[in-house]
C-alpha cells in the first residue's frame, strides 16, 4: 500500500478519537509500518487414559500489519497507531480442532476459515509522558498480553506511563476489554487461576474494568524494584512486588537476581485468597546461561490473572503456570547461542520445571506435574532468506491426579517485512 494513502487512512481514523485538523506531515514524520507473516503448525497429543480428544492439530498463516505514526509538533504531540491482524486456516479438522491457532465456531467448535481484527491507537505524548487510547498490548507485571499463538492478545482501554523524573517509571490506567488471541470479538475479563481438581475461584462473573498502578525506579544499571497494583472489578486486587539485581562477575561471566511476591484476594464476588512468592537465580557465561527458579503458592486458592494472559511467574512455560492452590515448583533452564562457534542466528534453551503439594480437595491426595520444554530457533543473517526465523518448540507434560498428559509440538516461521 502507497505511504501515503495508509497515512491519510489512519488520519481519518484519528477523527474518530476527536484528533481532526493534523496535518498529513504530522503523522508522516517518524512513522514505520512492517508487515509480518507468521506460519504456525502446532500438534499436542493428549496422552492421559480416557482422554476425550486424541489430538488437537492444526496449521495456520497470520499476517500482522503494524503502524506506528510520529507525532504532531507542540507542547502535546498527537499521533495514531494501527494494528491489524489476519489469521487464515490452513488445514484442520472436526477432530483435531482446539489448538487456539485459529477461531472455533461457537456451536460446531470447528476451526473458522479465516478471521480477522483492526485496532486502532490514539496517542498523546507531552515532555516524557505518553497516553495511549484504545486497542492495547500491555507488558506489565499487572498485566501483560499472549502472543503465544498465530495472532497475539489485545485489550481495549487507556494507558498513561510518565517518565519525567530520571530512573523512575510510572504506569496507570483502565483495559475494559479482551480480544484473545483466537479471537475477533471483544468480550469482558474474567479471572484465571490455579483449579487443579476444580479447586479455584468459585465465580462466574465477568468485569468490564481492569485498573492498574505502578512504579518501578532504576536505582542504578545494576538495580532495579517495582511495585504493580491490580484490579480486576468484582473479582480481585492484587499487589506485586518485584526487586532485579545484576552482577558483573567478569568480561564474560554476570550473575543475575530476581525476586517477587504477589498478594491477592477477593473484590467482592469470588473467593480469591492467593499469596506467591518466587525467586531466581541466572548465570552467565559467555555463550551459556544456566537458571534455577523456585515458586511457591499459599492460600485458598492459586495465582489470580486475567484470562488468557501472560502471569508475571517465573514458572509460566510452554503449557503450564505452576501456579495451583499450595503449588511449589522448582525449575532448572540452560541456554546456548550457537554465535560462539560461528553460527550467529542459531540458539537452543531447553528447562525442566517440577512441581508438588498440589491441593486437590478434602479426602484427595496431593498433586504433582513435571513439564519438559526444548526451544531450537533460527534466524537467517543474509542471502535472500535474510531474516527468516523458524523455531521449533517442544513440550512434554506429565500430571498426577489431576490434568491432562500432553506431547506438544509447534514449527513456527516468521519474517517481517518493512513497508517503510
Amino acid at each position: 500500500m502507497h505511504r501515503n494513502t495508509f497515512t491519510a487512512g489512519l488520519l481519518l481514523a484519528g477523527g474518530a478519537f476527536g484528533l481532526p485538523g493534523l496535518s498529513l506531515a504530522d503523522f508522516a514524520k517518524d512513522s514505520k509500518a512492517s508487515l509480518e507473516l507468521r506460519n504456525f503448525y502446532m500438534n499436542r497429543d493428549f496422552r492421559q487414559r480416557g482422554a476425550t480428544q486424541a489430538k488437537a492439530e492444526e496449521w495456520a498463516q497470520g499476517f500482522l500489519l503494524r503502524y506506528e505514526s510520529g507525532f504532531s509538533e507542540g507542547r502535546i504531540g498527537v499521533g495514531v497507531d494501527a494494528l491489524g491482524l489476519l489469521g487464515v486456516k490452513l488445514d484442520s479438522g472436526a477432530q483435531r480442532s482446539g489448538t487456539q491457532l485459529l477461531k472455533q465456531d461457537r456451536e460446531t467448535r470447528r476451526a473458522q476459515d479465516e478471521y480477522a481484527e483492526l485496532g486502532l491507537t490514539a496517542k498523546l505524548k507531552a515532555s516524557r509522558t505518553l497516553l495511549k487510547l484504545g486497542t492495547l498490548q500491555p507488558r506489565l507485571p499487572s498485566v501483560a498480553y499472549n502472543d503465544g499463538r498465530l495472532l497475539p492478545q489485545t485489550f481495549r482501554g487507556g494507558h498513561l506511563s510518565s517518565q519525567e523524573i530520571d530512573g523512575l517509571t510510572l504506569d496507570a490506567g483502565r483495559l475494559t476489554q479482551v480480544n484473545q488471541r483466537s479471537s475477533s470479538d471483544y468480550e469482558d475479563m474474567t479471572v484465571s487461576n490455579g483449579s487443579a481438581g476444580g479447586i479455584g475461584v468459585k465465580s462466574s462473573k465477568t468485569s468490564d474494568a481492569f485498573n492498574f498502578a505502578g512504579l518501578t525506579y532504576q536505582w542504578s544499571s545494576q538495580l532495579a524494584t517495582a511495585y504493580h497494583y491490580g484490579e480486576l472489578e468484582d473479582l480481585y486486587r492484587q499487589h506485586i512486588l518485584n526487586l532485579t539485581h545484576s552482577l558483573a562477575l567478569s568480561p564474560q561471566q554476570s550473575l543475575r537476581t530476581e525476586l517477587r511476591a504477589a498478594r491477592a484476594n477477593d473484590a467482592g464476588s469470588s473467593n480469591v485468597d492467593n499469596d506467591a512468592y518466587g525467586a531466581m537465580l541466572t548465570y552467565r557465561f559467555a555463550a551459556h546461561s544456566l537458571g534455577v527458579a523456585y515458586q511457591r503458592m499459599a492460600g485458598d486458592t492459586g495465582y489470580a490473572y486475567i484470562a488468557g494472559s501472560d502471569p508475571f511467574l517465573f514458572n509460566y512455560v510452554q503449557f503450564g503456570d505452576f501456579a495451583n492452590r499450595d503449588e511449589r515448583s522448582w525449575q532448572l533452564r540452560y541456554d546456548y547461542d550457537f554465535a560462539a562457534m560461528g553460527i550467529p542466528g542459531l540458539t537452543f534453551m531447553t528447562r525442566y520445571i517440577t512441581g508438588d503439594g498440589i491441593e486437590l480437595g478434602a479426602g484427595k491426595a496431593n498433586g504433582k506435574e513435571w513439564e519438559r520444554n526444548t526451544d531450537i530457533a533460527y534466524v537467517f543473517q543474509s542471502g535472500a532468506l535474510k531474516n527468516l526465523g523458524v523455531k521449533w518448540r517442544n513440550a512434554t507434560v506429565r500430571t498426577r491426579h489431576f490434568g491432562n498428559d500432553l506431547d506438544d509440538n509447534r514449527l513456527i516461521l516468521s519474517y517481517t517485512l518493512p513497508v517503510w
